[in-house]
């Protein structure tokens, strides 16, 4: 599958039409998809019909947007009207939504066309799309290494050729650590700029949807299909559509770019990691931006902080699922009590259970004000160490993750080492930042991902440095050779 700005082109030329794009994306999804299951669920007909309203729209001379006639894939936790959701867990199985998420009814409102639905961690509460009731997902450029997570499925379709782009949700690095795995950019757009109404909550004050594209131009035509308020959603802030993707010139001269110190030091990070990034700042400087380095002194406690108030919401928004209302419910059962037990204990899998139970002691008397207290006030100092950093810098760089894909399994059984791959990326959602990952060159094989983050609502400068690296290099243009499409 091209790129959704191949497409672009080739729809604008007559070369193609919606419906034979739609065609081939759900032959790839049927294929390549399903092979590295990365896609569990697709819609044929009606995504079909949809092309073919497309088409004739065209016809007339009628174009919605740039992403008008172009096929997407959807995360398993965004909900479509009479469509399947899952969020990857055994407790939502047979689960059909009654309505459409907002970023379902701006998808359509721009034209494109949704074909399916993507793997996930269950509940988005992974790094390695490996806690899914559908099996783990697959890196295309190396099937026996994890795509990432919780977005993996999402991130490993656009790098095989699924779509030219997808949607995922990034609650503390879920959009951009898969698309450092993948080698395409990920994106999490500043908090509260894309309505969180009709995705299933983890983290209400982390949570953010985001998109996978091959390109930071891409990125920002979908940015602003779906981005502006929505009154359904009481944490979208009072911004209009994001309307910057003209301004994106990819001029990187006079740019300040920040690096952290915090980011090179330490034993987690990769010596070919390490490398590949400060290449590609050398990349940048050699564009004409200016590297200057900027301290985020409490980076050491990001990790830490990020896992108190993520599984503390956790614990509260799941507490929904009882098996009373939707969802699994035990059966054979005495009395109200067995249904909560055994509903939540049968639905549920191990991360889910174990991140319930972390939220559960930390809301829990006698341990509030020590743990969540605690880390909300943390949560304040790291926002104000960016607030610093950023009167020094437009920008701040870094590595997306501390290694390369790692081997499907190699940290199944150690959590925790888990949980600390994500010290580059909680930070952003932390201090509700936009944050994008985009592809930097590849080490032993696999891609590296360059993560870049903004000041809030300032996704023009994010986009504008992005653009600009990929002007300058051709790491974004590099494929999976295994998947490519038969000539």
């Amino acid at each position: 599958m091209d790129s959704l700005e191949e497409q672009r082109a080739g729809l604008d030329r007559g070369d193609v039409s919606a419906r034979e794009l739609v065609q081939r994306a759900l032959s790839r999804a049927e294929g390549v998809g399903a092979e590295l299951n990365a896609v569990v669920g697709v819609r044929g007909e009606a995504a079909l019909a949809e092309a073919d309203a497309s088409d004739a729209r065209r016809g007339q001379g009628t174009v919605l947007s740039p992403l008008d006639g172009t096929p997407v894939l959807l995360k398993d936790n965004i909900v479509m009207q009479g469509e399947p959701t899952t969020c990857a867990s055994r407790i939502l199985e047979g689960f059909r939504s009654p309505y459409d998420a907002t970023v379902v009814e701006r998808l359509r409102d721009a034209g494109a066309i949704i074909i399916g639905r993507t793997n996930m961690d269950e509940f988005a509460m992974g790094s390695s799309t490996e806690n899914s009731i559908f099996g783990p997902a697959r890196n295309p450029w190396d099937p026996s290494r994890s795509c990432g997570g919780s977005s993996g499925g999402s991130a490993s379709a656009v790098a095989a050729g699924v779509t030219g782009y997808a949607l995922g949700s990034d609650t503390g690095g879920s959009v951009r650590q898969p698309g450092s795995f993948c080698g395409v950019v990920g994106m999490k757009p500043t908090y509260g700029r894309i309505s969180r109404y009709g995705l299933v909550a983890f983290a209400s004050s982390l949570d953010q949807i985001g998109p996978f594209t091959r390109t930071a131009r891409e990125c920002a035509w979908v940015l602003e299909a779906l981005s502006g308020h929505d009154p359904r959603d009481s944490t979208s802030l009072p911004e209009p559509a994001w309307r910057g993707s003209p301004d994106l010139d990819g001029s990187l001269s006079g740019i300040r770019i920040g690096v952290p110190r915090e980011y090179f030091v330490g034993e987690g990070l990769s010596a070919e990691v390490s490398e590949r990034v400060r290449a590609s700042l050398g990349e940048l400087e050699a564009a004409g931006a200016y590297l200057v380095e900027v301290d985020l002194p409490h980076t050491e406690h990001v990790v830490s902080t990020y896992y108190l108030i993520a599984t503390a919401e956790a614990s509260s928004n799941l507490a929904r699922y009882d098996g009373a209302r939707y969802g699994r419910r035990a059966v054979g059962v005495e009395d109200v009590d067995e249904m909560y037990r055994r509903s939540r204990s049968e639905g549920f899998g191990p991360e889910v259970k174990r991140r319930i139970l972390l939220g559960t002691y930390v809301l829990s008397a006698g341990y509030f004000e020590a743990y969540y207290k605690k880390a909300q006030q943390v949560r304040t100092l790291v926002r104000r160490d960016f607030d610093r950093a950023f009167e020094r810098c437009d920008v701040i760089a870094g590595p997306t993750y501390p290694q390369v894909a790692f081997p499907i399994g190699g940290k199944v059984d150690d959590p925790i080492r888990l949980y600390l791959g994500d010290v580059y990326t909680v930070s952003a959602n932390l201090a509700g930042l936009p944050g994008l990952s985009l592809p930097c060159g590849e080490a032993s094989g696999l891609p590296v991902g360059l993560q870049l983050m903004a000041p809030a609502l300032d996704e023009g400068t994010l986009l504008t440095v992005a653009s600009g690296f990929q002007k300058e290099t051709d790491h974004h243009l590099h494929r999976p050779g295994s998947f490519d499409e038969p000539e």
